[in-house]
């Protein structure tokens, strides 16, 4: 048996935890903060930590952590909402056990009367990234039932104070809005079977008045649900998992329910935290197939450059326009398939439209692969048009509430996953399409939310997701050298669990420069640049509808995975050259891109960003005005990351933006390089020409040989 106020510790390279057994067969968290000395007391620490019962308190204070009682005047929310037919069942866990290894720790908690099991792990793996789930086992002979239950229930360090959720829509992803954590609840969630764009499973915690960090994901590619209390006595939970299911779980005897992974981290700032969330995704523990990628290449994609206007002829010119400014992977987008003239039929009938291609795709492949560039696919496996010969076949395998009219959106309906046919049908037109022609990359699509969120057979929403991950990874170990990058309506779907399963994420289908340096302002919070799709579009934009130069575009593009929408045909050559130019330079600088340290750039005046990657040896910065500054003379840009006591030669990488260029001091000193030490370069900074909307400039940084 655990006794009350036994303690274990939990180390990390830089944090510690340290958990307590409570008087009501409860864990609760003693200490969440840098890393304790070897020797540190923990009975004490505890103690010290602990406030005495007041007036207004059950006469044993009730306690929050991990498996909060309700039943015992607790005033927040509970871990879990169980049933049995119709019926709410009122468990009694009684702690069982607890187990601590090098980095894990697990909690066991039973229920003798309805024979129950739960377990709860906490886990620390790379960056200090901390994973939480809980898992339920049923023993009973009885079906339990699971409505809802959570992945963590984390009690926050007091001293943060707020919380910075991400919201949006399509093309306007990730909007950071900060709000303060106040007496009462918070709650963030999402709609239609996906990520979405609600914000809810990226936050930042974190303090107006002290030091410190804390980044929350949830790790999941179904609805989410967070909850912050904040209680009269000021303590404050978080509470995250799935979004309650409209059709409740099933257990049998001897089934399990394991939650998704909830994962936080806790730093000294936010620039760290990026750091360490930046570290974590680069593991193991996330980009499983990291090593199949090597150098990312620059894409072509066509849909901006011609969409449904396409055949073969216009494709093969499009590759070789491509190929001419140093393309390396040309992906055909939407309208190669069978009755796709539109969004309005097609979709589910994956085979080639041989009035475009009358044989096949093998022409277009081989010509791209005569170019030096490999080819790459667009699908939307999951959706499926009423007007499509796999929809008048199985009208039956949508997702729907069995009514004569399933509603669209798009133009489309959601194909059932679970349903062993559709699983089956998509893995075979897929791996057909893999096995017939040398494609290297599948672009997956998902632009349309799932509803009803429970199919009429009545199975969970949740399964849905589940049989997503099933059919990936059965397509990754039919053809594992295939590349895929995951789309929903551009940054719909975007989670750490899908990035298990693929290489890149497309961050939002706006592609316009001034909105992507927002966009990619707050992905790169949590993401690295190698798994952020970031491309130059047309100009005007087809989105905005505004007019920037090819060399903005390009330069906002660089950081990132970079890639083209534009028709090369469409620019003047001196446009062409500029953007050839950008590609080159993307090409000599992306291995630190995609490996060093990223720090965004914070400067006083309104509408700059700025962002620098730093190696060993050598670092990459970029700064970019969006608006006419107030001042003619912007604030210089200060560069942190560099090593303070060496010495760098600081030039600024050719083509320059061309009106901004003409307010440069001396044009040659900048362009030959002058020596400064990382301190001043971190302290005062450069002084460069952003006064002009729409004008950027990277900066080379070569670290110089004492």
């Amino acid at each position: 048996m655990v006794e009350t106020g036994e303690t274990w510790r939990l180390d990390g390279e830089t944090i510690t935890l340290v958990f307590i057994a409570t008087g009501q067969d409860n864990i609760n968290l003693a200490y969440f903060g840098r890393r304790l000395p070897e020797g540190e007391n923990l009975d004490a620490l505890a103690r010290s930590g602990q406030f005495g019962k007041h007036e207004n308190q059950p006469d044993t204070p009730p306690v929050g952590g991990f498996l909060p009682n309700v039943n015992a005047g607790y005033r927040g929310s509970a871990a879990l909402q169980l049933q049995r037919a119709d019926q709410a069942l009122l468990t009694r866990f009684i702690l069982d056990d607890v187990s601590v290894s090098q980095d894990k720790v697990d909690f066991i908690w039973l229920d003798a009367d309805h024979q129950l099991e739960l377990q709860l792990c906490w886990e620390i793996r790379s960056g200090d990234m901390i994973y939480a789930r809980y898992t339920l086992k049923n023993e009973g002979e009885e079906t339990a039932y699971v409505r809802e239950m959570a992945s963590v229930m984390l009690p926050l360090p007091a001293q943060l104070d707020r919380m910075t959720q991400f919201a949006g829509r399509w093309t306007g992803e990730m909007q950071a809005k900060t709000r303060a954590m106040e007496r009462g609840s918070i709650e963030l969630m999402s709609h239609g079977g996906k990520s979405g764009f609600s914000g809810g499973d990226w936050l930042v915690l974190d303090s107006s008045h002290a030091a410190g960090a804390l980044g929350y994901h949830f790790a999941w590619s179904g609805d989410h649900r967070v909850r912050i209390e904040v209680n009269e006595d000021g303590e404050k939970m978080l509470i995250g998992g799935s979004a309650p299911e409209q059709s409740a779980i099933p257990l049998g005897k001897h089934e399990i329910y394991q939650t998704p992974v909830a994962m936080f981290a806790l730093a000294t700032d936010q620039a760290a935290l990026t750091a360490q969330f930046h570290q974590h995704v680069r593991s193991k523990h996330v980009l499983h197939r990291r090593d199949l990628t090597g150098p990312r290449k620059v894409h072509l994609n066509s849909w901006e450059a011609l969409g449904f206007d396409l055949d073969e002829s216009r494709l093969i010119a499009l590759a070789d326009h491509a190929a001419e400014i140093g393309i390396e992977r040309f992906v055909l987008d939407d309208g190669w398939f069978k009755g796709r003239r539109s969004t309005n039929a097609g979709l589910g009938d994956w085979t080639v439209d041989t009035d475009l291609f009358p044989l096949g795709l093998k022409p277009l492949i081989d010509h791209v692969q005569s170019r030096d560039m490999d080819f790459g696919l667009w699908v939307e496996p999951e959706m499926v048009s009423p007007d499509s010969d796999l929809y008048r076949a199985h009208p039956d395998w949508v997702l729907s509430d069995r009514s004569n009219c399933p509603a669209t959106e798009r133009h489309q309906l959601a194909l059932d996953l679970c349903h062993q046919g559709v699983a089956d049908h998509l893995f075979a037109c897929i791996d057909r399409l893999l096995s017939d022609n040398d494609i290297s990359y599948l672009k997956w699509d998902h632009n349309r939310r799932n509803f009803p969120l429970a199919s009429g057979n009545g199975i969970p929403e949740y399964m849905q997701t589940v049989s997503l991950y099933a059919l990936l990874d059965r397509i990754q170990t039919a053809h594992p050298d295939v590349e895929i990058e995951t789309c929903s309506s551009g940054g719909g779907r975007v989670d750490l669990a899908i990035l298990g399963y693929c290489t890149r994420v497309w961050p939002s289908d706006n592609n316009d420069p001034i909105a992507r340096l927002r966009i990619m302002d707050s992905w790169t919070r949590f993401l690295p640049l190698e798994v952020l799709g970031n491309h130059v579009g047309p100009s005007p934009n087809p989105v905005t509808g505004r007019r920037s130069e090819t060399d903005f575009r390009a330069k906002v593009a660089l950081f990132g995975h970079m890639g083209v929408e534009a028709n090369p045909a469409d620019m003047s050559p001196g446009e062409r050259a500029n953007l050839k130019a950008h590609i080159a330079l993307y090409k000599e600088w992306r291995a630190l891109l995609h490996s060093g340290d990223f720090r965004r750039l914070h400067h006083p005046d309104e509408g700059v960003y700025g962002q620098i990657a730093v190696g060993e040896t050598r670092a990459l910065a970029m700064a970019a005005q969006t608006r006419f500054a107030d001042n003619f003379n912007v604030a210089p840009l200060r560069l942190p990351g560099l090593d303070p006591d060496a010495y760098y030669e600081v030039t600024l990488p050719e083509p320059w933006p061309e009106k901004a260029s003409a307010y440069l001091t001396d044009p040659d000193i900048w362009r030959d390089g002058m020596i400064l030490s990382g301190m001043a370069l971190a302290e005062r900074g450069l002084a460069l020409p952003l006064t002009h909307p729409e004008t950027a400039w990277l900066i080379a940084l070569e670290k110089v040989k004492s």
